[in-house]
């Protein structure tokens, strides 16, 4: 019997106004995108028509107003849960993630909202595990100051085990509403949580029936040895951020390396860096949108960022100026080497790799180019297993979303590595992945 071809995982990491922080000032561009309800509605349903895996929700706990020069989709933006949870309403298929800060945080709130949005949503929610990098975030919240990275971490961990554990308390035939026999619940199949660790004290059970996925696919995101520590035990999709190849196939490698410790398979867990595709119908017009937005940009040329980056000082010249030798730091060439490639030229001013700097300064995978080229680049971290798929960040809303939709995917489809329909319903369905037994009704057989 012939293997069954692997297949692309592709969704979409939303930026109201575009990943690009000068996308909302093209005219074509949305600068309400974040709050407008009909937008999001048909954004959701575009994806759903191109049989995307998902749509996700970043989000962050603190904010200030000079984000919106350098990442004005993420200074303002609506809460996650409510958003996903209008969006279940108006979609049927598609995947809602939606992010979980646990620092700031109660398990048995988190169980509650998740177990909720995944019944609302017949089986389509998902949670993103984040600890928060944001120091600002503590004040928000009582306290003094952020946790170290080693606390967060401790907390995380057993903050999942915590909100596991209730989805499970109710059994999946523990509510048999017989009417003949005057029984609602199943008190057999209902069982008390009785955690005590060293952060939570949870007595249980959860007071919404057992999600329809059983668990709902977790996600969590980071290249540190702790972060692919949590991605290997509990994750089910890790997301990073870079933008060389040979760098995304050692993660690759070193992540799914960890499953086996875990009793896991090297599917079970799907990796997707971030992808901004700057798509046109040719390479030029890809080209001349790229050069628009950058033009777009609001800064006042601070090179002293890109400096430190590089380990070359450039703040002494002129922005129109060739670049210097740059031999001197391998950083440096690597940089200048994929500015060349969203340019389409060699001869690059450092005004040029300021550009190139401040829209990829996040790590994610900038191509610019025709949808055969961005296809072309995506198919080969696919094979060369650098990723599982992608995490969509088009540029700017919702034309650089629309071209990706209109020309890259069917490319994807006409080679085979992208599915034409899909092939269940539920979140888990679209990983591969099936539904888990309950703990306690195992322990109870065991």
């Amino acid at each position: 019997m012939k293997a069954q071809r692997r297949q692309l995982h592709l969704g979409l990491f939303l930026f109201g106004t575009g990943y690009h922080p000068a996308g909302w000032r093209l005219p074509e561009g949305r600068t309400d995108g974040a709050y407008d309800p009909q937008f999001l509605k048909e954004t959701a349903q575009k994806l759903e028509k191109a049989h995307f895996d998902f749509f996700f929700l970043g989000d962050r706990l603190a904010t200030s107003v000079d984000m919106q020069h350098l990442f004005p989709s993420q200074m303002t933006r609506l809460e996650p849960f409510t958003m996903l949870s209008y969006l279940a309403a108006a979609t049927e298929k598609i995947g809602l993630i939606a992010t979980v800060n646990t620092t700031y945080a109660e398990p048995y709130h988190i169980a509650r909202m998740t177990a909720s949005l995944d019944h609302l949503s017949k089986g389509r929610a998902s949670w993103n595990v984040v600890t928060g990098s944001d120091t600002r975030a503590a004040l928000n919240f009582s306290r003094e100051k952020h946790w170290d990275n080693a606390k967060r971490y401790d907390y995380a961990e057993e903050f999942i085990e915590v909100v596991s554990g209730l989805w499970d308390t109710w059994e999946d035939e523990s509510l048999p509403r017989d009417k003949a026999a005057g029984r609602f619940a199943d008190p057999d199949r209902v069982h008390d949580l009785n955690h005590h660790g060293e952060h939570f004290s949870v007595a249980g059970p959860l007071n919404v029936a057992r999600p329809v996925q059983g668990q709902l696919p977790l996600i969590t995101a980071g290249t540190s040895a702790r972060s692919q520590g949590l991605a290997a035990k509990y994750s089910d999709m890790v997301f990073t951020g870079t933008n060389v190849k040979e760098t995304a196939q050692a993660f690759y490698r070193e992540v799914k390396g960890r499953l086996k410790e875990h009793g896991r398979q090297p599917s079970d867990l799907k990796v997707l860096p971030g992808l901004v595709p700057v798509v046109g119908r040719t390479e030029e017009e890809a080209r001349a949108k790229y050069n628009e937005l950058n033009a777009l940009v609001v800064t006042d040329f601070n090179l002293q960022p890109l400096s430190d980056k590089l380990g070359i000082d450039l703040t002494g010249y002129e922005l129109d100026a060739p670049l210097p030798d740059l031999s001197a730091s391998q950083t440096a060439l690597h940089w200048a080497e994929l500015a060349r490639k969203a340019n389409g030229r060699e001869d690059l001013t450092v005004r040029d790799l300021f550009y190139f700097f401040t829209v990829t300064v996040r790590g994610h995978l900038l191509i610019v180019g025709s949808a055969g080229q961005v296809a072309d680049v995506i198919e080969e971290w696919f094979e060369d297993e650098a990723a599982d798929g992608f995490n969509v960040c088009p540029p700017y809303m919702p034309g650089g979303l629309d071209l990706f939709l209109e020309l890259v995917v069917p490319e994807l489809q006409r080679r085979g590595i992208f599915r034409t329909a899909y092939d269940g319903s539920t979140f888990r369905d679209h990983l591969g992945l099936a539904k888990p037994a309950n703990r306690f009704a195992l322990q109870l057989k065991g």
